[in-house]
């Protein structure tokens, strides 16, 4: 290509620095132009990093928008900005990948949603987990009909001790809720599109704080500030889906249990099952025998998505450009982001109201 895609950043703290960042330097067809942060230090030190010569900087996102050269749109930020920041940049005439989750509500979600079809510009959520080899061998499996109909699952995002204390993690006003809305979110993304099953029909939710004010924790990061730790601590949800199937998302970042793993999924269906406590094991009848499956995953790549890489954020940046640069769907649908932010919105609320929330 000629024109190289122009890209600003909303947002540079940790994630833009670690995950997309690194990505899309790897991209020989973008530029990131635009760094935009409200601590003006800190998007000035990206910028120097990460971006062009003469890239510029801002502490105003709209000044950002008001570029006109500017093509794409990363959104970074706390949770709670999400929404209105990439209805802007939509609006504003920019593609719009924004970091998981895509947003504190499901209100906001829509709007998202909304402005992308109301603009016709692409919206995405950074779910990195869908692009992971294991992931990637499982989808292809449920797409072949391997495991026949998946009636039964569970999404597992669970810690022992590993609350983040940095940045605003803690903070309900930002993120809108703790481990469930952090962790939880990439978990239940993977089921659903494993299963590829979007209607939810009922839900019911326990939301506990029960070690937050807690100390002498052993966190795996220092013991977090009691004062500040306005958050679940554990969050769990029991989901009916419009077809029968039944999902049980568990979530936390600090359960005393020795069963831990998050960003995974187990999956129960007539023909086969899926986990992946042990690295991806598939479990079926062979011969009549019961059988146990576990793909070489370090040998070679899956055939589902193109790019040599085997990160899974690199995987993530180079379909996502490739979608923008030739017109194609993306990979992570917001229609299906959206449905995800609906179901962790009603986990909180029947946590907080003892009922179950019923969907249309």
């Amino acid at each position: 290509m000629d024109k190289k895609l122009r890209i600003g950043f909303v947002g540079c703290g940790a994630i833009a620095n670690h995950k997309h960042l690194p990505a899309l330097k790897k991209i020989e067809e973008v530029e990131i132009v635009a760094f935009c942060d409200i601590i003006e230090e800190r998007a000035i030190e990206t910028a120097k990093e990460w971006g062009i010569e003469g890239a510029k900087t801002y502490t105003d996102y709209k000044e950002l928008l008001k570029d006109e050269t500017i093509d794409v749109v990363h959104v970074c930020t706390p949770n709670r900005s999400h929404s209105f920041i990439s209805v802007d940049a939509l609006h504003a005439g920019k593609h719009v990948m924004c970091e998981k989750p895509m947003a504190i509500n499901s209100k906001e979600a829509k709007a998202m949603l909304d402005a992308a079809k109301e603009t016709g510009k692409k919206l995405t959520i950074g779910y990195q987990g869908r692009f992971r080899k294991d992931s990637q061998y499982l989808k292809t499996c449920c797409m072949n009909d391997e495991l026949g109909e998946i009636y039964y699952a569970k999404a597992h995002a669970l810690r022992r001790r590993a609350v983040p204390t940095w940045g605003v993690f803690l903070n309900e006003y930002e993120q809108g809720g703790g481990p469930l809305i952090d962790i939880g979110t990439h978990a239940l993304d993977l089921t659903l599109w494993m299963m590829d099953n979007y209607e939810p029909k009922m839900v019911m939710g326990s939301v506990y704080k029960k070690l937050g004010n807690q100390k002498g924790t052993a966190n795996a990061w220092g013991d977090w500030d009691v004062e500040k730790y306005t958050v679940e601590d554990s969050a769990f949800g029991f989901i009916t889906m419009k077809n029968g199937a039944t999902i049980v998302l568990e979530s936390s970042w600090a359960l005393n249990t020795l069963d831990v793993g998050e960003a995974a999924t187990s999956l129960c269906g007539t023909k086969a099952g899926a986990d992946m406590k042990d690295g991806l094991r598939l479990n079926y009848v062979k011969n009549n025998l019961q059988v146990v499956e576990k793909p070489n995953l370090e040998v070679g790549g899956v055939a589902f998505f193109d790019g040599k890489s085997a990160d899974p954020a690199a995987i993530e940046a180079r379909c996502w450009i490739d979608s923008i640069l030739y017109d194609k769907e993306v990979v992570t649908k917001p229609e299906q982001a959206y449905v995800v932010t609906q179901i962790l919105e009603a986990i909180y609320e029947s946590g907080k109201t003892g009922m179950p929330v019923i969907f249309d």
